[in-house]
């Protein structure tokens, strides 16, 4: 089976590593997988997949409406055949087009975050017509994602597929000692945006801070509010204990070494790095929002919170305190994590991809 997988980028972010994660799998399944990424745009996964002898066909798309998009993405799908394309964020606006004019009726896209937030008003539009008179399926991350597209698009959430996002869990560092480091580490991976929460993160570490002074906070990662953080991080002194790693290539000793992982987001979808702090045995603090309660459940397997900087001091000392219940919610996250590997994401998204064939 040749199958396109299309993103505007290759940026880090969990749209992004998700469609890496999916493309290996593909390939270790002796299907055929065009690569297009609509921007001109190197980074970490870009080398990867290069390394892996894989052919990225790079779109240079401009800045804005592209209408050149279309007679590009055409071109491709005709000269390599394309059997099945699968989208990822707004570049369904032109692929479906593209499609259409090759002769492939169906495509499949994966809504990464909550309807109403994924789009503009213009690519919403489109993309209503796309799903009912095209033949597009749209692909949930989550119940609650399933609803907001059923909600959103006036489509019943019986022909809204879920396929939970998924990573290779053998990458993992499994962590096997739950005795807390001499310097209590709080672990946040993540872009720096608003929807983040990283000033309220910051907010909860300088109170636990304050009474645990042998802690600190690493923070991995590289967006537009870092500058912000970094301003508060040195109001409030905190230039010694707080740590700006930047973006890392290979978070898993990171991971691994942490003492406590925190995901303190307004909104998130199915996030890898959620995932990748499962699938080590990572305590976990994360507030309930989005596809996390569909990961995590509270006082089982995580410490679930609402972003009040209170609580999330609290999580967080609750685990300084006791290493039981360190090891008791990392190792059930571990067993969980299976649920989220990249190899069920792959035959889910199979599925999907033979039957519409």
């Amino acid at each position: 089976m040749k199958i396109a997988q299309v993103i505007p980028n290759f940026g880090i972010g969990g749209a992004e590593i998700m469609c890496e994660s999916l493309i290996y799998e593909l390939l270790k399944l002796k299907h055929d997988v065009v690569v297009i990424s609509m921007y001109n745009y190197n980074s970490a996964i870009t080398d990867r997949l290069e390394s892996a002898g894989i052919n990225i066909h790079y779109l240079n798309k401009r800045k804005g409406i592209d209408i050149s998009m279309i007679k590009k993405m055409k071109d491709i799908f005709l000269r390599e055949s394309v059997e099945i394309v699968h989208t990822h964020l707004y570049c369904v606006e032109y692929a479906v087009p593209a499609a259409v004019l090759t002769g492939i009726n169906h495509v499949i896209h994966t809504v990464h975050s909550i309807a109403y937030k994924e789009n503009g008003y213009f690519g919403k539009f489109l993309e209503n017509i796309y799903f009912k008179k095209l033949k597009t399926i749209p692909v949930a991350l989550s119940p609650l994602i399933q609803d907001s597209i059923s909600k959103e698009y006036n489509i019943n959430a019986k022909n809204i597929p879920i396929v939970f996002n998924g990573i290779d869990l053998s990458k993992c560092l499994v962590k096997t000692n739950y005795e807390a480091n001499d310097i209590f580490t709080i672990l946040h991976i993540g872009r720096f945006s608003h929807p983040k929460n990283h000033i309220g993160l910051l907010n909860a570490f300088v109170k636990f801070h304050n009474k645990y002074p042998n802690s600190k906070l690493q923070l991995i990662g590289d967006g537009e509010t870092k500058n912000e953080a970094k301003t508060f991080v040195k109001n409030n002194k905190l230039d010694d204990c707080v740590e700006f790693l930047g973006i890392i290539n290979n978070v898993y000793g990171y991971l691994h070494d942490a003492d406590v992982f925190a995901l303190p987001s307004h909104y998130e979808g199915i996030p890898m790095t959620l995932i990748e702090a499962m699938a080590t045995g990572l305590p976990i603090v994360a507030t309930a929002v989005g596809g996390v309660t569909d990961m995590l459940h509270n006082n089982k397997d995580a410490i679930l919170t609402n972003v009040e900087t209170d609580e999330i001091y609290h999580a967080f000392e609750r685990y300084y305190t006791s290493k039981d219940i360190r090891e008791q919610f990392g190792k059930k996250a571990k067993i969980n994590s299976k649920n989220f590997s990249s190899k069920k994401m792959t035959d889910n998204y199979l599925k999907l991809y033979i039957n519409k064939l």
